[in-house]
């Protein structure tokens, strides 16, 4: 569950200073965003994913529909004014610069959910977080934190960043599972470390890295893997996104 930005991603050198002009090397677009990607992820693990987002009722929103459909997807649209869109900048080194246009469009709730195997929350409305506890295992991100103490629901896991001040997690919620990822340097699973993958060749682009992380962690521990077991197949599909153009496989 969670957001869609129909996303422009141009390759430059650096990404430029204020009154500085960047020179493009390369672009494409596609829909992407946190939902997009775990959903993707999802799909491409379980061989199928029912992914609750919004979308605008536009020429964006139907494209971002008919390619995460191409992709594998089940979307469940709620149809908003507007499609939200992204431009992101991915510089010499892989790394990459969002500038985000428009509002996050939340799914609401309540949603039918009871039952499923496994929810991640990326984002949404409380009532629709309500709904994702129906589900037998419920993962988030440490991005919507004030979303989830309202929802006021129990996490098996939450996913959050030892140095992206975006996705810090400070306490409050119940939570199973604590996993603070730290890049290249691996992370921390309930103050137990685990080390990253090495990379068998240069970064292309770290764009949707840590959402395949997530998405990956929460599907092998919904399906019965031991936390270590998880850990290690999250970090070595997160390091195999790192040496792809765009967040997705065999696109």
């Amino acid at each position: 569950m969670g957001h869609v930005e129909w996303t422009e991603f141009v390759l430059v050198d650096e990404v430029p200073a204020p009154g500085h002009i960047a020179h493009s090397i390369d672009s494409w677009a596609e829909p992407a965003g946190g939902g997009a990607v775990m959903a993707v992820q999802t799909a491409r693990l379980a061989g199928g994913c029912d992914f609750f987002t919004g979308l605008g009722d536009d020429e964006l929103g139907h494209r971002s529909l008919e390619r995460l459909t191409a992709l594998g997807v089940t979307v469940h649209a709620e149809w908003f004014e507007a499609t939200r869109r992204a431009l992101t900048h991915v510089d010499r080194d892989g790394e990459r610069t969002i500038t985000t246009i428009g509002p996050k469009l939340r799914p609401h709730g309540p949603l039918p959910l009871d039952g499923l195997d496994s929810v991640f929350f990326v984002a949404g409305e409380p009532e629709a977080v309500r709904s994702a506890r129906g589900a037998r295992f419920l993962a988030a991100t440490a991005r919507e934190v004030p979303t989830l103490l309202e929802a006021g629901v129990r996490l098996d896991l939450l996913v959050g960043s030892g140095n992206d001040p975006g996705e810090v997690y400070e306490g409050g919620l119940d939570v199973g599972v604590l996993v603070k990822t730290d890049g290249a340097r691996g992370g921390a699973a309930n103050g137990r470390r685990y080390e990253a993958t090495p990379l068998t060749g240069p970064i292309a682009d770290t764009y949707g890295a840590g959402d395949t992380f997530g998405a990956t962690l929460c599907f092998a521990l919904a399906r019965g893997d031991d936390l270590g077991d998880a850990l290690a197949l999250a970090a070595r599909e997160s390091a195999a996104v790192l040496g792809l153009r765009g967040p997705y496989r065999g696109t």
